[in-house]
Parts: structure tokens; C-alpha cells; sequence
């Protein structure tokens, strides 16, 4: 299970956190702090899976089946100027995870045609609408590129315009009156 998506830019502004289990705002906030701080000191060659800070990491009185669903795993990927970040059990693959995560850069990249950090901070809603697409409640619905960009441009949560519509088209759909 992902317990938590985290999205930060290099000076470590949080640009998407979503978390799927129940976590204090305390916490939350220490748990951002640590966590970009263990990934940011990394270097470029360094391999892109971590043990879960001490402050999420199980205690030794949790029972083999707790365990099993505690956060245990950190896995990342730089991009850029961004740092997209996921924190699961032990149960996820952690090549699965980093495959994950470049099918939700792609996604971005194709919604938002080169996606940069400004497309995210000014369309966040597009951002939550392709990770809804992909994980529902910790667990991952869909990895299929086409299917994910389809999904969202289903729901019209794409604000930018496609580059080869006509101006006759602007008048039509859902860009009417924009």
C-alpha cells in the first residue's frame, strides 16, 4: 500500500502531498521536513530507495500482520528541478514504484506539453486529477499511460488548450466561454 505521495521542488517547497493514511499535521509536517532532508542529501548516483525515518518506522511492539502494512519504504526519483517522493509498506515493489512514478511524470508531461514546476504550482488540480487516476485510496488502480491522459482529460481537468485546436473549435466544448 502507498501511504503517502510527496512531490517537492529543490529548495524543498512541498508542490503536492497526499497522504493515504490518518497522520497528525505535526507529524505530517516533521515527516516533509525529514523526508526531503534524507532525499536531498543524497547524491545523484546513490540508488533511489530509503528506510522510512524513525518518526513513521514501526515500533517493535507491533504484531507481524501491523507490521506488514506499516510505512517501511521510501522511494523517489529527481526530476529536474523536482523530487517525487512515495512512502509504502513493505508488501510494494520498489521497481514497481519508481515505474509508477515516471508514468505520472509522462502523464503531467503529456497533459501539460513539457511539463515545469510552474504548471504545477498554478494547476494543481490537474496534478491530484492524473494521481486519482492512478491510486485510489493507497493502492494502484492504473499504470497505463493512455488510459491515465484519457482519464483526465475525460473529467476536463486539463486547463491548458491543445496546441492544434482551430479558433473556430473555442467556441465549442468545454473551453467555451474561457
Amino acid at each position: 500500500m502507498i501511504n503517502a505521495v510527496l512531490v517537492f521542488n529543490n529548495n524543498g517547497q512541498p508542490r503536492l502531498t497526499k497522504f493515504y493514511t490518518q497522520l497528525d499535521t505535526a507529524v505530517q509536517q516533521r515527516l516533509l521536513s525529514e523526508i526531503f532532508t534524507l532525499v536531498a542529501a543524497r547524491p545523484p548516483s546513490s540508488c533511489n530507495f530509503l528506510p522510512l525515518p524513525p518518526l513513521l518506522a514501526p515500533s517493535s511492539r507491533t504484531t507481524s500482520t501491523e507490521h506488514n502494512d506499516a510505512p517501511s519504504l521510501v522511494t523517489y526519483r529527481h526530476y529536474a528541478t523536482l523530487y517525487f517522493i512515495l512512502i509504502s509498506t513493505s508488501t510494494e515493489s520498489p521497481l514497481a514504484l519508481l515505474d509508477l512514478v515516471q508514468v505520472y511524470v509522462e502523464a503531467l508531461d503529456r497533459l501539460f506539453e513539457n511539463v515545469c514546476e510552474l504548471d504545477l504550482i498554478f494547476n494543481f488540480e490537474t496534478l491530484h486529477a492524473v494521481l486519482a487516476e492512478m491510486i485510489v485510496g493507497g493502492v494502484v488502480v492504473e499504470t497505463g499511460l493512455e488510459k491515465v491522459v484519457e482519464g483526465v482529460r475525460a473529467q476536463g481537468r486539463v486547463a491548458k488548450r491543445p496546441v492544434n485546436e482551430s479558433r473556430a473549435g473555442l467556441s465549442q466544448g468545454i473551453w467555451a466561454g474561457r
